[in-house]
């Protein structure tokens, strides 16, 4: 599966469009996490918990793109875009959106 940021791929042409396709995924901070993630707010540096929460939900959310994409029958995604929205005060939703389309 071939997954572009951009809306072509290089050295290969879309045949078909199949639409719009996109996964999600909420995660919820741990308390934990957020005591250490305070006591680096003082003293700087990066947040290793809350990155690593990230980037495991922006995986899930391409995965479930991917599989969306897939049950069309796509080979390909197109224009691939992520969001994120704040859904309560310690839980957030991170959105990975794309086209699925069929390339030779």
């Amino acid at each position: 599966m071939y997954v572009a940021t951009t809306e072509s791929i290089a050295g290969k042409k879309v045949v078909r469009y199949l639409g719009l396709v996109r996964g999600n995924t909420i995660r919820a901070r741990h308390i934990g996490h957020d005591f250490m993630a305070a006591l680096r707010n003082v003293v700087g540096g990066e947040v290793v918990d809350y990155t690593k929460l990230l980037s495991e939900a922006r995986e899930q959310a391409v995965d479930r793109m991917i599989e969306q994409a897939k049950a069309l029958g796509a080979n390909a995604v197109v224009g691939v875009r992520f969001s994120t929205s704040l859904v309560m005060s310690a839980a957030a939703e991170i959105l990975a959106y794309g086209t699925a389309v069929v390339v030779e």
